[in-house]
């Protein structure tokens, strides 16, 4: 009966037996990105169900609809949170708990993003072949590390939010696009020699800045650099999410039909007493994601979901101040 009924449905247009369609759909990431979880437990924070009960952080992003966890790797912090062993120990956390996995190199000892690609402490004085080198060295390490613990990532970042390259300032783009192309081109051969299966990422912010993606993009493809997926972040002022969505949509559907590349959003996030708007931008993006050409949409993370009680004076999360998920997650159960 089951049969007929789907085979009737297929008939009259209402039911689409599309392979890619389905696997498209049970492959897409929902995602959320808790590099501070370590430290947040340490200090003794905790997290809870929206019914009070207290469990395990990633019990409750699967409760929600998450079926991803994106980590950033420093090289050498001083406070030792962010580094090899730390992000090992979460990924496994996650793979245990049937979460795929996304790896953000930095390619530094503290935040790598628009403003600030400071290279690691062991790594200033080196030339650009020794840069490379070290590149190709940390890289291999954290993934063999991941490797041998039983964690295989899905997706990993050649870098985060590299609008003007990394490892200033040798490979500052605007300067020298070639010696920032090298760089990716390091990383995304140790990451394949490690795990071929994994899709590597191009990250850059400000989803929305087609002129932005397009200069860095053509400068990749003119300096044959290797990637899989064009990463974006996206944090749109609350009363204007829906205009932000739109030239993202566009920037997206640009992006594929000029390189070919996979789209992933790989942040998102909106101030925490704006939820209900955050919600409706979260539901808003996925669909666009998702029903990008050639199922090229590959997922959605929000950045830091776990914050609450104004920890690191970090305002974007989306769990309240009694540690329990704010409406803006129910985006990510659809």
């Amino acid at each position: 009966m089951k049969r007929l009924l789907v085979a009737c449905l297929v008939l009259a247009g209402l039911f689409s037996c599309n392979k890619d369609s389905v696997s498209q759909s049970g492959s897409f990431a929902k995602g959320g990105d808790v590099g501070w979880l370590s430290e947040m437990e340490a200090a003794g924070i905790k997290f809870r169900h929206k019914s009070g009960q207290e469990d395990d952080l990633f019990n409750i992003l699967k409760g929600v609809g998450m079926n991803s966890i994106r980590l950033r790797v420093w090289v050498n912090p001083t406070d030792g949170w962010c580094n090899q062993a730390d992000v090992v120990k979460q990924a496994l956390r996650a793979t245990q708990a049937g979460m795929k996995v996304m790896i953000d190199f930095h390619y530094s000892d503290w935040w790598a993003d628009p403003g600030k690609q400071n290279k690691p402490e062991a790594w200033k004085s080196l030339d650009q072949a020794g840069l490379l080198a070290a590149i190709d060295t940390h890289t291999r390490l954290v993934l063999t590390a991941l490797k041998n613990a039983g964690v295989t990532p899905t997706w990993v970042q050649a870098g985060n939010e590299t609008n003007d390259g990394m490892l200033w300032e040798n490979g500052r783009a605007s300067k020298n696009m070639a010696a920032f192309s090298a760089m990716v081109n390091a990383s995304y051969k140790a990451i394949k020699e490690v795990f071929p299966s994994a899709k590597v990422i191009v990250h850059i912010s400000n989803g929305y800045d087609n002129s932005l993606f397009r200069w860095m993009f053509d400068g990749l493809k003119a300096n044959n650099t290797n990637y899989d997926v064009i990463g974006m972040s996206l944090y749109p002022d609350p009363n204007n999410w829906f205009a932000a969505n739109e030239q993202t949509n566009f920037n997206m559907k640009d992006m594929i039909a000029r390189y070919g590349k996979e789209i992933m959003i790989s942040e998102v996030g909106m101030p925490v007493d704006q939820a209900d708007k955050c919600r409706q931008f979260i539901e808003d993006l996925m669909k666009r994601v998702k029903n990008l050409p050639d199922q090229k949409g590959l997922g959605v993370f929000y950045w830091e979901p776990e914050c609450h009680n104004d920890w690191k004076g970090y305002k974007l999360g989306a769990f309240d101040n009694q540690g329990r998920p704010t409406v803006a997650l129910d985006a990510f159960k659809n």
